[in-house]
């Protein structure tokens, strides 16, 4: 059975930081991998945060480039979204991914940030 669990999400004030990581089971994790993050704010669709891609290249969304790293264990199946100079508009909930055949999902995990 696939899990992906995420956590390290919270409150915090504008300009602070916070690291999500992700940990998977039942699934194959490989630096060939499609996975990432997206976001899911109130009222709006989900969208790409920042992913690997099967070529192993990293992509971002022009909104967090500079400020978001993603990275990842692979012999610990762990996937992490490094966020810096948080901002209000990063309020929602993120979510993990990881792309093999379909699509599977974490439950997500709550960022605000709020002064």
């Amino acid at each position: 059975q696939v899990q992906l669990v995420e956590s390290g999400g919270g409150l915090v004030q504008p300009g602070g930081s916070l690291r999500l990581s992700c940990a998977a089971s039942g699934i194959i994790f490989s630096i060939y991998g499609d996975m990432g993050w997206y976001r899911q704010a109130p009222g709006k669709q989900r969208e790409l945060v920042a992913v690997f891609t099967r070529s192993a290249n990293t992509n971002y969304a022009d909104s967090v480039k500079g400020r978001f790293t993603i990275s990842r264990d692979i012999a610990r199946k762990k996937l992490y979204l490094q966020m810096t100079n948080l901002k209000p508009e990063d309020t929602a909930v993120y979510y993990c991914y990881v792309a093999l055949g379909e699509v599977y999902w974490g439950q997500g995990t709550q960022v605000t940030v709020s002064s």
